[in-house]
C-alpha cells in the first residue's frame, strides 16, 4: 500500500537529515538531487525542519550566487548534547559531543584500588566536569560500555563473576543524578563490534566475528548486519568456552578454566616470558601487558623464540575462532581488542593459518583496526543513532 502523507513526509525528512549528516550543509537544489524528490517538496521538508529546530542556514555558496537557492542547510549540532563512557575494571574514559558525534572534550581516570563507593562517584564527577568542559548545559543521551551481561528486555547489567559491584551500580547513580537524562548500557565487545563495522577493520562485511583479545577476552556476533546478543545477552562469552590446554574447566562463577586461562592478557604475558619475550611498555602501563609482550615480538625480527611465542599465541587464539566458526560459520574474525590491535596483520595471517587447519570453513581473519579505543568509540556511535531516532524520528 502506499504511504500516508505523514509518513512519506517523515520517510523524507529522515532521508534528507541523513544526507545532510554524511555529506555536510547542502543547498536545496542539491538536497533535490540527491532525494529525487520535487522542488516543491523538498521546500516543504526545509521550511518543516527548520521550524522543528533540526536544521538551519549556515552560510551560502559561491560569491556568485545569492538569495534562497544559494543558502546552505546543516544540521543545529548543539539542539543536543551526549556522552559515551567506556567503563573497565581498571579506568573510566568519558567523551562528550554534539549531535552529530563531533567531541568537544575528553577526559580518563584509573579506577583500580578504589572501593565501590568512591568508583562510582568517582565516575560520575568525570561525567559532569567533561560535560562543563564541553560546555553543554545538560545532557540528552549516555551510552555505557563495560564488561558483563546486559539483560536484553531491562537493558541493566547483570551480575557477573570477576567484575567490580560498581559497575551495575553506575547506571541508577547516573539516573539519580541526572534526571532526565536516558542512559543506556551495552556490552564493551559489542559496542566495539559497531565500530569495527561502520569505521575499522570489517566495513565490508554484514556478518562476521569480533574476537575481543584485552585483559580479558570476548566475542560479539554481527549477522546480517545486526548484533546478536543472544536470550539473556550472553551470546560472545567466549572466555568461559571450554578448550583444551587450561588444565581444567570453566564453572559458572569463573572463567579460569576456560578460553580466558589461554587468551586473556595475563595468559599471554606470562606465555611470552615462557619464550623470554621481555615486554616492552611502551605505553606506559595504558594497555593490557599482553599487548605489550606481542609487539615486543614483532619488533623482534628474525628472533627464532619471538616466532615461537607468536606461533603458539596464534594455536590459542585458533581454538577459540575455531569453536566460534564451527558454529556460526561468519566467514570472517576480527581481532579485537589493545592484543589484536598489537599483533596486527602478521598475528592475524598467523592465526588464519592455524585455523584453516583446524576448521573445514573458509574463515579470512583480520586484525583490529580500532584496538581498545573501539569500546568508546562503539559506545558513541550507538547513543548517537538512539538520540537521533529520537530527534530526527525513527528510520523507516
Amino acid at each position: 500500500m502506499p504511504a500516508s502523507p505523514s509518513t512519506a513526509r517523515a520517510i523524507n525528512d529522515r532521508l534528507a537529515l541523513r544526507l545532510l549528516q554524511e555529506e555536510g550543509p547542502l543547498t536545496a537544489g542539491r538536497l533535490k538531487e540527491l532525494t529525487g524528490l520535487s522542488r516543491p517538496t523538498v521546500a516543504d521538508l526545509v521550511e518543516r525542519l527548520q521550524d522543528a529546530g533540526l536544521i538551519q542556514v549556515v552560510g551560502e555558496t559561491g560569491g556568485d550566487r545569492r538569495g534562497p537557492n544559494a543558502r546552505l542547510y546543516g544540521i543545529v549540532a548543539d539542539r543536543a548534547h551526549l556522552a559515551a563512557l567506556d567503563v573497565r575494571t581498571r579506568s573510566v574514559s568519558v567523551v562528550v559531543t554534539d549531535l552529530l558525534g563531533a567531541p568537544l572534550a575528553e577526559a580518563s581516570l584509573p579506577m583500580e584500588g578504589l572501593g565501590d563507593e568512591p568508583a562510582v562517584e568517582r565516575a560520575a564527577a568525570l561525567l559532569e566536569r567533561t560535560t562543563r568542559k564541553a560546555g553543554a548545559a545538560r545532557l540528552h543521551t549516555i551510552g555505557i560500555g563495560a564488561p558483563g551481561l546486559v539483560d536484553p528486555a531491562t537493558g541493566e547489567l547483570r551480575d557477573s563473576a570477576q567484575l567490580p559491584a560498581w559497575h551495575r551500580r553506575l547506571v541508577p547513580v547516573l539516573q539519580k543524578r541526572l534526571p532526565g537524562v536516558a542512559v543506556h548500557v551495552e556490552n564493551e565487545t559489542n559496542v566495539a563490534a559497531v565500530a569495527e563495522q561502520r569505521e575499522g577493520a570489517a566495513r565490508d562485511r554484514d556478518t562476521f566475528v569480533l574476537l575481543w583479545l584485552g585483559h580479558g577476552v570476548g566475542a560479539a556476533v554481527v549477522l546480517e548486519g545486526r548484533l546478536r546478543r543472544g536470550a539473556s545477552g550472553g551470546a560472545g562469552e567466549i572466555g568461559f568456552l571450554p578448550v583444551p590446554g587450561t588444565g581444567g574447566l570453566p564453572s559458572a562463577t569463573g572463567c579460569d578454566g576456560g578460553f580466558h586461562a589461554l587468551a586473556g592478557s595475563a595468559a599471554i604475558h606470562a606465555l611470552a616470558s615462557r619464550y623470554a619475550i621481555e615486554a616492552d611498555d611502551t605505553a606506559g602501563g595504558q594497555e593490557p601487558p599482553g599487548a605489550a609482550a606481542v609487539r615486543t615480538a614483532l619488533a623482534q625480527t628474525g628472533s627464532p623464540a619471538a616466532g615461537a611465542f607468536l606461533d603458539a599465541l596464534a594455536e590459542r587464539i585458533a581454538l577459540g575462532a575455531a569453536a566460534v566458526s564451527a558454529v556460526l560459520d561468519p566467514g570472517c574474525v576480527v581481532l579485537g581488542g589493545e592484543i589484536g590491535l598489537a599483533g596486527g596483520p602478521a598475528l592475524a595471517a598467523r592465526v588464519e593459518t592455524r585455523l584453516a587447519a583446524l576448521s573445514p570453513l573458509r574463515t579470512e581473519v583480520r586484525a583490529s583496526a580500532l584496538g581498545g579505543a573501539a569500546v568508546l568509540r562503539g559506545a558513541l556511535l550507538t547513543v548517537r543513532d538512539r538520540a537521533q531516532d529520537e530527534l530526527f524520528g525513527a528510520p523507516r
